[in-house]
């Protein structure tokens, strides 16, 4: 049933935006596409409001640091579609250089705080955002934690040398 509604709405959006849908998957039954920023508010315009579509629940918008990639930053929407049970994930791949995309807000006013966070933890610009500004972490925090930039462990501790534990 799951692999019936995702090839349906493969074939929808495949006929309504052509090249712009790309990296089809299906990890785990859950459909998975990528698209540009450049088409992102209309990608999710037509899931939220197209009938056969009908994702009218914004379920999260979050991102992934990729540093080896090309566009090392993927914001990543998730929508639901209550009536049909069917859940989705949109991938918009965007340079880590200047990470910006267009808020969701005009769609989803929940989008408002979800995008605050990803703003927080990876330092994206949401352009049109009518309060883009840190949520959980301190206002004058220099760094954007969930990006990849640093080394995970502080190469200056002591506790962590070897000699301590008889290497």
């Amino acid at each position: 049933m799951e692999e019936t509604k995702n090839n349906l709405l493969i074939k929808v959006l495949s006929e309504r935006f052509g090249q712009k849908i790309t990296g089809v998957e299906e990890p785990y039954g859950l459909l998975t596409f990528e698209t540009t920023k450049d088409v992102i508010l209309e990608v999710l315009k037509f899931l939220k409001e197209d009938p056969q579509t009908n994702f009218n629940f914004l379920t999260d918008i979050t991102a992934v640091h990729y540093p080896e990639k090309k566009h090392g930053i993927a914001v990543v929407y998730h929508l639901h579609n209550m009536v049909g049970k069917v859940r989705i994930r949109v991938k918009v791949y965007i340079d880590q250089q200047h990470p910006a995309i267009p808020t969701a807000v005009s769609l989803w006013k929940g989008a408002n705080w979800m995008e605050r966070e990803t703003y927080d933890f990876f330092g994206i610009q949401f352009e049109g955002h009518p309060d883009l500004r840190r949520i959980l972490n301190m206002d004058d925090l220099g760094v954007f934690p969930m990006l990849k930039q640093y080394p995970l462990e502080d190469p200056n501790r002591v506790d962590k040398k070897d000699e301590y534990f008889g290497r």
